[in-house]
């Protein structure tokens, strides 16, 4: 009975001896698999022997103190950089080559090639370009110093409380209160100071209109980086970390591209207020074609800096996108031809905002020329979108260009004025001409030019120099009433279509047919006179 005693007493001794060996012998080196659970498994909360862990690494590399600091820096580097890894993916063969080298090598992660193990003999070790490159990976996982804080945290108590130690929970605090902080400071800047001091400066609208729905998301922005940069600190699980800085990554620029959307309206109304002092429409042209443009180049930036953050290599995307180009073009045929469209009307100018435009059934004046359509204020008051495509291709009657403006009328007066009357009323229609201060003085010409079936018509073709359509209406009006005014005081009469029956005139009634002044010289005077008294357009001018 003793002898059977001491027997299971030797045997669990040498259980518990075989158990704890350490791996001084390299006994747990003899595969990537084995060198990767020596170091991770020996550095766990629950299990931490860093002495155990730096026999991972090559002792004819680095001295056995060296190695227990290099295995505690690359555990950091897992945790904080997010390094996800499965340790029963890795492989469990002590002959591994890696396929690519034709080496015996392991990389352990994409994210850092420099991080791999290689074969010395019959041990596996992490290599020499690894021992190298753990401290400059090292300073990349924790900028500015933030590694000193792995130093101070855990001094705070490493109880542990739903698997995260005191330390990690205090951490999370700070965290919080230092991102709250930063949000309320830079929420103030932008409100109070930045705001306040473009309302001052009179710019109402763009600061209630534009920085305001920019300052929240522009404060959120700025915490995005103290988040990356601390988040690595609190060494949580190295799934949850990954899982945190990928959504970290891929927020941040979502952030980003909203702030510089909304910037673009507000570079847009600056352009607009810079276009607004020009003289040419060009400039008014051009503003909504940047704006629009800018737009479309930051939510591309975008998309691709959230793929980018999220390791999805954009480069087979942008690929995939050349070669579907061509189906893309054919599926999009109008729409491409409308955007050249755009660009051909923005070289060739055949019109700017502001023109007054005929093409086909288009009549009205250009507000706004946009990548797919022009937008057209008909004289309706209506809005018409003509695809660029359509308008490129036709042609276009450009009233805007016009230095002149033409204007033709028949004045028609009756048969029974005389010659002498007729003569004076024509000088005097060209005097109204030479008067006014908007007709073009070197073309325009009044004469009797037809004799028509109840009148004699009087062709009265000017042109009025004036830059819009409602001052041609002005203009018009104006020479209209002094041809009227000058055909009262001649006495001219205009003639209407009338039938006229004459009969015999009777002694005791006189006829129908008005009495003429048939003196020249009279006529003459009468034209002085009405000339004088007319408005002095000159004078006209100045008062307006």
């Amino acid at each position: 009975m003793k002898v059977n005693y001491l027997v299971f007493l030797l045997l669990v001794s040498t259980f518990q001896s075989f158990a704890q060996q350490s791996p001084k012998d390299n006994h747990y080196l003899f595969s990537p698999y084995q060198t990767i659970s020596t170091h991770i498994n020996n550095l766990q909360v629950d299990h931490y022997y860093p002495e155990i862990a730096a026999k991972s690494f090559n002792p004819k590399l680095v001295n056995e103190k060296d190695a227990k600091d290099l295995a505690i820096q690359l555990m950091q580097i897992y945790k904080g950089g997010g390094l996800v890894f499965s340790i029963d993916d890795v492989s469990s063969s002590p002959d591994y080559v890696d396929s690519l080298s034709g080496r015996s090598r392991y990389i352990v992660s994409s994210k850092y090639p420099q991080i791999y193990l290689e074969k010395d003999g019959q041990y596996w070790y992490y290599s020499k370009e690894t021992i190298e490159n753990i401290s400059k990976i090292h300073e990349e996982v924790y900028p500015f110093g933030v590694d000193k804080l792995l130093e101070l945290l855990p001094k705070m108590g490493t109880t542990n409380y739903f698997g995260l130690q005191l330390w990690q929970f205090v951490g999370i605090l700070l965290i919080i209160v230092i991102s709250l902080i930063f949000h309320k400071v830079f929420t103030l800047i932008i409100e109070k100071i930045i705001i306040s001091f473009m309302i001052k400066r009179g710019y109402q609208k763009v600061a209630d209109s534009y920085m305001g729905p920019i300052a929240r998301p522009l404060s959120i922005l700025i915490i995005f980086p103290i988040l990356l940069l601390l988040i690595p600190v609190l060494q949580l699980p190295i799934k949850v970390t990954t899982y945190i800085l990928i959504a970290l990554k891929a927020l941040w620029p979502v952030f980003a591209t909203i702030v510089c959307y909304r910037i673009v309206d507000i570079l847009g109304v600056y352009m607009m207020k810079l276009a607004d002092r020009t003289e040419s429409t060009l400039d008014d042209q051009l503003v909504p074609l940047v704006r629009k443009a800018l737009k479309i180049f930051v939510i591309i930036v975008g998309v691709l800096a959230i793929l980018a953050n999220l390791d999805i290599d954009i480069l087979p995307l942008l690929t995939g996108l050349s070669i579907g180009g061509l189906a893309f073009a054919l599926a999009a045929q109008d729409t491409l031809k409308n955007f050249f469209g755009s660009i051909m009307i923005f070289v060739d100018k055949p019109f700017q905002i502001g023109d007054w435009i005929t093409s086909g059934d288009i009549d009205g004046t250009v507000e706004e020329v946009g990548f797919r359509a022009t937008r057209v204020r008909t004289f309706r008051n209506s809005v018409t979108y003509v695809p660029n495509g359509i308008i490129a291709d036709k042609t276009v009657d450009n009233h805007g260009l016009r230095k002149y403006r033409r204007f033709t009328t028949q004045i028609s007066i009756n048969y029974d004025t005389p010659a002498a009357v007729v003569n004076v009323f024509v000088e005097g229609l060209r005097g109204v001409v030479e008067k006014h201060p908007h007709t073009w003085k070197e073309n325009y010409h009044v004469y009797l030019n037809d004799l028509a079936n109840s009148s004699l018509n009087i062709m009265f073709y000017i042109f009025f120099e004036v830059p819009t359509w409602g001052e041609e209406l002005r203009c018009r009006h104006e020479i209209l009433i002094e041809i009227i005014q000058l055909a009262e005081s001649l006495g001219v009469h205009f003639a209407f279509p009338t039938r006229t029956l004459h009969m015999e005139t009777f002694p005791e009634k006189k006829g129908n047919s008005p009495d003429y002044e048939k003196n020249p010289s009279l006529l003459k005077k009468q034209l002085q006179s009405f000339l004088h008294k007319s408005k002095d357009w000159e004078t006209e001018e100045l008062k307006n």
